[in-house]
Parts: structure tokens; C-alpha cells; sequence
């Protein structure tokens, strides 16, 4: 069942400045097919279209309409990298596989960038780079030894000065940060429109407003059943990652659904706007509980973070981004708020995206931790190289079995526990 969302989240920007919309057409009868795809967010999408580009075709089908979830609400940033450092990558998952999951996580941005140039997909691509913007001295030092490893393996990544860091961003408030050339920003909705015109125009049946409500295992294969249809497959690929629920037991229990939410001013004056990403970078902090911060193609000021669970605790936090904003920048005066949204994210207990087999011939790719427009979009092709044939051993990413989280019931108080100490923390320091 997908959640119904909540007024106060559906002010989005991207929706207010989308591409003209594709045509929606619901499954209305029975198929049969070798390979069904559930979710038309990155992964899925990405999944199709490399699965298309191969000959193959799979059939997609979503609940809403391409890029609804959190693929169309996001901030728009092209990080790559994993939350892990490269070190610790390759010492969890060894040198072979720990050294794939490095590059593949690593080249992520370049592959949404090629896909956007290859298919003339129109989202605002910038590619200039990527700062991250460290709140104090330890997180400096964090930075460093992050900057090194990555340039060990032909990363560019520039150390900044507090002066620097000031000049980029537009903010006086950071000790200092790194600039990673591989970076950049799109406009996240019209990204996700964009594969999933290209994924239709080879050939591609994508259905929108088609649910899955459920999955069984047949001796053929699987039969997914919607409202109005049905789906045969031989195999099926679950990409649903913060509203996956009850369609498969136990996969929505391998990862915790967060909400980010975001607001946004009305585009800024030119003489403001000169002052702020001069050089059209995006931004993110090293604070646990982390902000996230870009101007969109007109202008707007766009700030990110946390949500929280009831509409109180939504006002509340849009109302803590609206100030960071001010403390932040300054110089934006008093500014008019035009947008307020936000959707589910899915976080993994081990903070890594998981590529999952819970049965033979089903397969899900889910967990992107926040980092979802480049890892979506690069696990979209592993996994289409997996459903393609590809044996487990000779993919950039493991794969493992669902692992459902201990105590999964208690997963609210537990992250609002997590987020009063990681505040506690970022506040003082440790």
C-alpha cells in the first residue's frame, strides 16, 4: 500500500516546473513477459533502459507516474561516493569487490551525465562539481583523509580554505571543505521524465497508475497483480526503495523509510544571486544531521534536511531549514518562501545500498541512503546486467539476502532517539 501523502509535502518545486508530463496509460489487461520491473523511480528506470539498450524488453510498472517518489522530490545533487570512505569499502568487502563498489560508486555522476547527453534528456544538468562543507575542525580533518584516499584511486578533489569555501558557497559559516569535479546537480523530476521518455522510445512499455498489490511465486515464475491487470514474469525486479511494502515478506523491514524535506525562495535578485554559487556548485555539510543546499536554474535558494514523522513535527522542521537559510545566507534578507516539500528516502542499518536475490528469479535493488540520483541510476544498470544473465560474482556490487533490521517495530522512537543525539553531538562537537 502506498502512503498517502501529507498536504504539507506536496508544494514541490519540481513539480511546479516539470516538463510537460507523459501520457499515462494503466495496465488494463493480462502479460506475459520475461522480466517486470515494479517502481519508475532512478533504479527502475535506469534498470529498463540498460536492459533496452541490450534488446531486451522488460515491462515497468508504478503506482503513480515515473519519478512520484523520492526520485522527483530530491534535492537534485550528483554525489559520488558511497558514505563510506574507499578504505573502509574495500576493507568491509575486501580488494576485488571493495575495489568495484569504490569505482562504480565513485563514476556514478558520470553515468547520469552520459545518459542525460546521450538520450537530450532537458533537467538543468550542471557538472561543475560538489562541496562538502565542513561544520568544524574535526570535520576538516574527516575531510582530508577522505580527499586523500579518493585521490589515490585519480579522484579530483580539491582541499578549500575557509576563504575559498566562503567564495564558493556564499557563506562565511564552514571551516573549510572539499571540491569534488565529479559533481553536480539536475533537476531531479525532470531526470526521471527524461529516462523514462527514453526508455519508451525503445520500445519500453512503462505503466502508470498501476499498483502492485501482490507478488507470487508461480511455477513459471511470478504473477503481479494490479487493479485493473496482471503481469506474468519470469522474473521480476522490485525498485521501490523508502515505499516498499508488504509485496514481497520482510523487504520493507531492510530498510528504515526518513523523510528529507526541503524548502525554497522565490527566485533571488541578481545582485544577491552573484553572491551565492558563483561558479554554479552544490553543497552539502559534514554535520550528522546533515544540510543540504543549491540555487535552482532561476535562482531560488534551495535548503535540505530531516523531516519528521506527524504535521507538527513537518512545520516545525520546515521552519528550522527556513532559519538555517538566514544564519547560512545572510545576505538574502527578507526573502519570500515559495516551495515546501519533501518525501521518503530509504537508510540501510549498514548505511550501504543493498542489491537483493530473496528468491530465485527476484531481484530488488534498494537503500540509497540519500545518495540516490548517481547510485539508483548506477545499480539500475547492475542489476539490469544481472537480469540480463550476468553471474553474481562478475557484478560491480554484491549480492546479498535481506536482512531485516532487529526491532523493527521500534524504528520511530529509535530514529527520533538518533536524531536528538546526532544534534546533541553536532552542537558540541564530538
Amino acid at each position: 500500500m502506498i502512503e498517502r501523502e501529507r498536504p504539507l509535502l506536496a508544494n514541490s518545486l519540481w513539480e511546479a516546473t516539470a516538463n510537460q508530463v507523459l501520457p499515462r496509460r494503466h495496465l488494463g489487461e493480462s502479460l506475459t513477459v520475461d522480466t517486470a520491473i515494479v517502481g519508475a523511480g532512478f533504479a527502475g528506470l535506469s534498470c529498463a533502459l540498460h536492459l533496452a539498450e541490450r534488446g531486451l524488453k522488460p515491462v515497468v510498472i508504478e503506482a503513480r507516474t515515473p519519478g512520484w517518489g523520492a526520485s522527483g522530490r530530491n534535492g537534485g545533487q550528483v554525489i559520488p561516493g558511497l558514505k563510506e570512505d574507499p578504505d573502509t569499502i574495500e576493507k568491509l568487502y575486501g580488494p576485488e569487490m571493495g575495489g568495484r563498489m569504490v569505482r562504480i560508486s565513485g563514476e556514478g555522476p558520470s553515468l547520469v551525465f552520459d545518459l542525460i547527453r546521450r538520450y537530450g534528456i532537458e533537467c538543468d544538468l550542471q557538472d561543475n562539481g560538489w562541496i562538502q562543507a565542513a561544520h568544524d575542525s574535526s570535520a576538516l580533518d574527516l575531510l582530508a583523509r577522505r580527499a586523500e584516499q579518493w585521490q589515490r584511486r585519480g579522484a579530483k578533489i580539491e582541499h578549500l580554505s575557509k576563504s575559498e569555501t566562503a567564495r564558493l558557497i556564499g557563506s562565511g559559516a564552514y571551516a573549510g571543505g572539499t571540491l569534488d569535479r565529479r559533481g553536480g546537480s539536475v533537476h531531479p523530476l525532470n531526470y526521471a521524465l527524461g529516462l523514462a521518455a527514453a526508455v519508451r522510445s525503445l520500445g519500453v512499455d512503462i505503466y502508470s497508475d498501476s499498483p502492485a498489490e501482490s507478488l507470487e511465486k508461480t511455477g513459471q515464475g511470478f504473477l503481479i497483480k494490479t487493479p485493473h491487470g496482471e503481469v506474468r514474469a519470469k522474473q521480476v525486479a522490485l525498485c521501490t526503495n523508502g515505499y516498499t511494502d508488504h509485496l514481497w515478506p520482510g523487504l520493507a523491514k531492510t530498510v528504515v523509510p526518513f523523510r528529507s524535506i526541503q524548502v525554497a525562495t522565490k527566485p533571488l535578485s541578481e545582485n544577491v544571486r552573484r553572491s551565492i554559487f558563483p561558479e554554479g556548485h552544490v553543497s552539502s555539510d559534514t554535520r550528522r544531521l546533515l544540510n543540504y543546499f543549491r540555487l535552482d536554474a532561476t535562482g531560488r535558494l534551495l535548503m535540505g534536511g530531516r523531516g519528521g514523522f506527524t504535521d507538527a513535527g513537518l512545520r516545525s522542521r520546515f521552519s528550522v531549514l527556513k532559519h538555517v537559510t538566514h544564519r547560512l545566507f545572510p545576505q538574502i534578507g527578507e526573502v519570500e518562501w515559495e516551495h515546501a516539500w519533501g518525501g521518503l528516502v530509504a537508510m540501510t542499518q549498514d548505511h550501504f545500498p543493498h542489491l537483493n536475490e530473496p528468491a530465485p528469479g527476484l531481484h530488488a535493488a534498494l537503500g540509497f541512503n540519500g545518495r540516490g540520483v548517481a547510485m539508483a541510476t548506477a545499480l539500475g544498470k547492475v542489476l539490469a546486467e544481472r537480469l540480463a544473465g550476468k553471474a553474481v560474482e562478475d557484478l560491480d556490487f554484491p549480492v546479498t539476502q535481506p536482512n531485516r533490521i532487529p526491532f523493527y517495530g521500534l524504528r520511530k522512537p529509535a530514529v527520533t532517539s538518533l536524531v536528538v543525539w546526532y544534534g546533541l553531538r553536532d552542537r558540541l562537537g564530538f
